[in-house]
C-alpha cells in the first residue's frame, strides 16, 4: 500500500501483490524427499502426497490367509504394512504399522529397536481372526536414509519369518507341579512376592492421578511378574507399568533377555502422567528370567520404590 499526498486530500492507492506466471501462491511446500532412495532402502513402493508433504511406502500381506468370523480378509481390509515419512525441520519423522503373525512379532520388534526405531504399540485390530494377526506400530526421527534403512530391515525380517519361521517359546509346565525356589527370584528382583497355587507372583506398585485423585497399586497401576515351573525350566508372564519415557528402555531390556513382548497399550484415559502397559511372556531358567526382568525394572522409576 502506498500513500499519495495531495493538498487538502489524502488518497490511498492499493497496489495488489501480483503472482508470477505459473505461480500458485496457495501451493504447499513439496515433501523434499528422494523418493527413489526411500523405495530402494525400504524395498517397497511408495506414494507421494504433496498436500500433506509425506511419502508412504506399503507392503500388502498377500502371503497371509486370514479370516475373521468367517470373512476372508484381504490387504485393503487392514492387512497392509506401511511406513510414512515426513520432513520436520532438518530431520525426518516416520510412523508406521507392521502387520505380523504372532511368531513374527518379536523378531521384527528386535530389528526395529536395534536399528533406532521406536515401538509405540502392539495389539490386535480384529476379533475372531484365524490365524491371529498382530499390529506393531513404529516411529522414529532422524536422517531420512537411516530411517528408511531401518524400516527396510524390518520389512526384510518379516519376509524371512513368513510361514512359521519366527519365534514361539513353548514349555510343558503345569503350575500344580511348581518346584522353583522363590528365594532366588526375590534375591535378584529385590522385591518379595507370594507363592500360591504353584505361582510365585511379585507386584511392584506405582502411582498416577485420575479425576483429581491418586491411583496406585490396588487400582492396577503396577508392574508384576508371575513365575511357575522349575528352576531349570520356568515360565514368567507379567505386565510393566511405565512412563512414556521408559517404554523403549524396557523393550530393549526384555528383548535383550529373550523375553517376548505380547502387548503394548494403555489401560486408562486421562491419567497423569500417562502410564503405558506392556505385557510379556518368557520361558527359560528362573534366574535368567529374573535377571532379564531386573534389567527392565532398572529402566523405570519402579526400581527405586519400596517392595509392595
Amino acid at each position: 500500500m502506498r500513500m499519495k499526498m495531495i493538498p487538502g486530500l489524502i488518497c490511498l492507492t492499493l497496489i495488489p501483490t501480483l503472482a508470477l506466471p505459473g505461480q500458485n501462491i496457495n501451493k504447499r511446500p513439496s515433501a523434499r524427499f528422494n523418493t527413489a532412495s526411500i523405495e530402494q532402502l525400504t524395498g517397497a513402493k511408495g506414494k507421494l502426497d504433496e498436500k500433506e508433504g509425506t511419502f508412504k511406502v506399503s507392503v500388502p500381506r498377500s502371503d497371509l490367509t486370514v479370516s475373521a468370523a468367517g470373512v476372508r480378509l484381504t490387504p485393503p481390509m487392514g492387512l497392509t504394512s506401511w511406513a510414512t515419512f515426513k520432513r520436520s525441520g532438518k530431520d525426518t519423522i516416520v510412523m508406521g504399522d507392521m502387520v505380523l503373525a504372532e511368531d513374527q512379532v518379536n523378531p521384527a520388534m528386535s530389528v526395529a529397536l536395534e536399528n533406532g526405531l521406536e515401538v509405540t504399540a502392539l495389539h490386535n485390530h480384529f476379533f475372531w481372526d484365524s490365524p491371529k494377526v498382530m499390529f506393531m506400530h513404529i516411529g522414529g526421527m532422524g536422517e531420512t536414509e537411516k530411517l528408511a534403512s531401518a524400516v527396510g530391515k524390518v520389512f526384510t525380517k518379516i519376509k524371512e519369518t513368513i510361514g512359521g519361521k519366527g519365534e514361539k517359546p513353548e514349555a510343558d509346565i503345569d503350575p500344580a507341579q511348581t518346584s522353583l525356589d522363590p528365594g532366588k527370584i526375590e534375591a535378584i528382583l529385590g522385591f518379595k512376592g507370594d507363592l500360591k497355587d504353584g505361582v510365585y507372583k511379585v507386584v511392584v506398585g506405582r502411582t498416577a492421578r485420575m479425576h483429581g485423585s491418586e491411583i496406585g497399586n490396588t487400582m492396577g497401576v503396577n508392574t508384576w511378574a508371575a513365575f511357575a515351573g522349575a528352576d531349570e525350566r520356568a515360565v514368567v508372564a507379567g505386565d510393566f507399568a511405565m512412563l512414556e519415557s521408559e517404554v523403549q528402555g524396557v523393550l530393549k531390556a526384555l528383548r535383550g533377555a529373550a523375553i517376548d513382548v505380547v502387548a503394548i497399550h494403555q489401560h486408562m484415559i486421562g491419567d497423569q502422567p500417562r502410564i503405558v502397559f506392556l505385557h510379556y511372556w518368557g520361558v527359560g531358567r528362573t534366574e535368567e528370567l529374573a535377571r532379564g526382568l531386573r534389567k527392565a525394572l532398572d529402566r523405570t522409576a519402579s526400581s527405586r520404590m519400596a517392595p509392595q
